[in-house]
């Protein structure tokens, strides 16, 4: 039985297209920021899938594209992505709410 203070979990899916990657990870406030933790699986087409249980709220992550921390392959750099905010690090997040 859940208490009022847990928070319910919903099966999502976090989805980065990177063709030409070897391994892609995400990495985020739902596993610690460990960049091994969560692997992503390649779809065929260029889309690479994780599929994790996240808790009600607001989350942030990155991708971890063949070693290389990024918001989303090719979206680095000044300019305003409308699925990142900016980080501690002077750096950009993706931002994902789960109902």
């Amino acid at each position: 039985m859940k208490t009022k203070t847990e928070k319910k979990q919903k099966e999502t899916d976090i989805s980065c297209t990177a063709p030409d990657a070897k391994s892609v990870f995400v990495a985020g406030t739902f596993n610690d920021w460990d960049p091994k933790a969560t692997p992503m699986k390649q779809s065929g087409d260029g889309k690479w899938i994780a599929r994790i249980d996240l808790a009600s709220g607001r989350h942030e992550f990155k991708f971890i594209v063949d070693g290389e921390w990024c918001c989303a392959p090719g979206c680095e750099g000044d300019h305003v992505c409308a699925h990142c905010v900016p980080n501690d690090c002077g750096t950009m997040n993706r931002v994902l709410e789960v109902q």
